[in-house]
This record gives structure tokens, sequence and C-alpha cells, in this order.
């Protein structure tokens, strides 16, 4: 039995399938009631739970959990504090540090060792564009200002007290350190500094559908090493049956792609008849970091290798799941809430 905890998330939803296709019983664990009976219709056994609240792991059973796939946690993309009048520090480290603690402290009780979970690419962002494949040994290196550092530093803390519990309590606590992550999702919006903004590839697919320009701000030629949902999920599912996994592992799909190829992608698979125009912007600024990651740990511990690894094939798999409607309930649900 697999214990996810965050499974009313993105990534959370399709590792659960994964987990499920693989022939796991699954307890998905989230705070959201109406993804909870969207999974429960999968095949999952839903448990309404908040990591934060000791409390609630008394409704997990106590035995016949085998692993725990840790996907929880505050992000920049889910904060609304505006940093400018606001400092949310503090709910960082009681959401991704001490809830993760309280996670970990019900596997020891309970004699559940393996533990995977997640951490942020931005704390090598001192070596994005340097020309060369980032590994897992690359040093620390991040900002210390912005939305996204003190979600760096509790990801950090969370990820160095994992590594506490392996050494201190010999347990096997695994992190992926992913990208954004790219899929057909309900989450078409994001915050940013506190302000709600519709995500950059949301935003080209609804025009690209509607016919409309797609502009492309600053240079249209940065590279970035992205990763598609499935194939996360595949990895979490391969990451829990190696006892080679541990610690830090690089989750990307080792391949850069540009902003044109991703507009013009876009436009071919979701535009129909209809061929949006793109029209380059380079006087406005685009924060787009270049980056590309190694992959070798991952295929060397658990034979991981993305499946997904062209933008086309991405974006093809997710017109697929939006035309199948695999989100549809958990919409309808929301539009109800």
């Amino acid at each position: 039995m697999i214990l996810i905890i965050g499974a009313t998330g993105f990534i959370g939803m399709y590792t659960t399938l994964a987990f499920l296709q693989a022939g796991k019983q699954v307890i998905a664990c989230g705070r959201n009631e109406t993804a909870g009976k969207v999974l429960e219709k999968m095949g999952a056994r839903f448990v309404s739970l908040d990591m934060t609240k000791p409390e609630d792991f008394a409704k997990l059973p106590e035995e016949g959990i085998e692993g725990v796939v840790l996907l929880s946690g505050l992000m920049p993309a889910n904060a609304r504090a505006d940093l400018e009048n606001e400092e949310n520090a503090a709910d960082y480290f009681r959401v991704n540090v001490i809830g993760t603690i309280n996670v970990l402290e019900f596997c020891r009780k309970h004699g559940i060792r393996k533990v995977l979970s997640c951490c942020s690419y931005a704390d090598v962002s001192g070596a994005w564009g340097k020309g060369y494949a980032i590994t897992e040994e690359e040093p620390r290196s991040f900002s210390f200002t912005g939305d996204h550092a003190v979600y760096v530093i509790s990801r950090n803390a969370a990820n160095d007290v994992m590594e506490y519990y392996n050494q201190q309590h010999h347990m096997q606590c695994a992190w992926f350190r992913f990208p954004p992550v790219y899929g057909n999702s309900p989450h078409g919006t994001i915050y940013v500094n506190g302000k709600l903004y519709k995500s950059a590839v949301a935003t080209f697919i609804d025009n690209a559908i509607a016919g409309k320009d797609i502009e492309i701000w600053g240079n249209p030629h940065v590279k970035r090493d992205l990763i598609y949902v499935k194939d996360v999920a595949r990895a979490y599912v391969m990451a829990m049956e190696s006892d080679k996994t541990y610690g830090l592992y690089n989750m990307t799909g080792h391949t850069q792609i540009d902003l044109q190829e991703q507009a013009e992608t876009i436009i071919d698979v979701f535009g129909g008849g209809k061929k949006s125009r793109i029209i380059y912007r380079p006087e406005k600024a685009n924060r787009t970091p270049s980056f590309l990651y190694s992959m070798e740990k991952a295929e060397r511990d658990f034979g991981f290798r993305p499946e997904y690894t062209t933008y086309r094939a991405m974006m093809e798999d997710y017109k697929a799941e939006m035309d199948s409607g695999f989100w549809d309930s958990f919409l309808e649900g929301r539009k109800k809430d």
C-alpha cells in the first residue's frame, strides 16, 4: 500500500493514477474534497489530511504502508502573499518543514522507511545558463530575494531534515528536483509575487485554439529543460520499487526546448485550421531562465529514462488528456464549491 500526501494536486493526481496502474493500493491524502472524489473514482482511498496537523495522521492505518510519496507543500505558485506589503516566511516553514517532520515522524513510529518527496530546481539557479548539465553534486547557489527565495530555503531545510532521518533513523528518503512540470490540469493560473496570472503555456494554448496571436517576449530562443507530468509520476513508481533510491535526484527531460519551438508546436497541435501568428516582442522583459540537468543518477539507481523527450510528444498527449475529459468532474465540482 502506497500513501500519497498531496494527491489532490496536479502531480499528485497523475502519480496516484500511475501507482494504481502499477497494481498498488493507494491511500490518497489531501485537503480538496472535490479532487478526493475524483481520486476515489480512479480507485484510490481518499483521506482528508492536513500535514501541518499531527492529529490528522491518526486517520491513517498504522500497518501495511510500504512507502510514502510526499507532494504537499506551499509553493510560490499557490502563495497569495504580496511580498511588497507582507511576509510569508513563517508559512513556508510551517508547511514545508514542520509538515515534512510530521510525515517523517509518522513514518518513523510505524516502521515506514521509504519517503519520496521533491525540492526546488532553483536551489542551484546560480549554475543556470553556464553551458553544462547540472548534476546532483552541484553546490547550492540561489537568490535570497524574490517570491521563490524563502520557498527554496524551506525546501532545502525540509530535504536536510529528510537526510537527517536517513542517517539518524536509517530511513530511505529521496527527493526529486524537477522544473515546471507540463501536462493537462485544472490549474491554469499561478501566483507571482502574490498576483494571479494565467500560466504561459495555458495562454499559448488558449490563443492557439482561438486563432489569436501568440506573443513571445524577449529572446525567442531561450532554452529550458522540461519534463512531462506522466514521466514524473512514472519515476515515483520506479523509485519506490528500487532498493538503491536515496537522496537527491534531478528529474527532467534532459533535453532543451526553446520558446519559439514551444509556440510553433502549440499552434500546430491545438490550432487546427486556425493558424495563430507569432508576434515577437524583444523589447519586453522575459525572465525565463536557461538550464539543463543531468539525468544519469536516476537512470543508474532505478532505471528511469523520460519517455516524453520532445515538446510535440508532450503537447500531443496534453491535448489527448484535455479531450478525454479527465478533469471535467473536478472542474464541475469547483464551480459548485
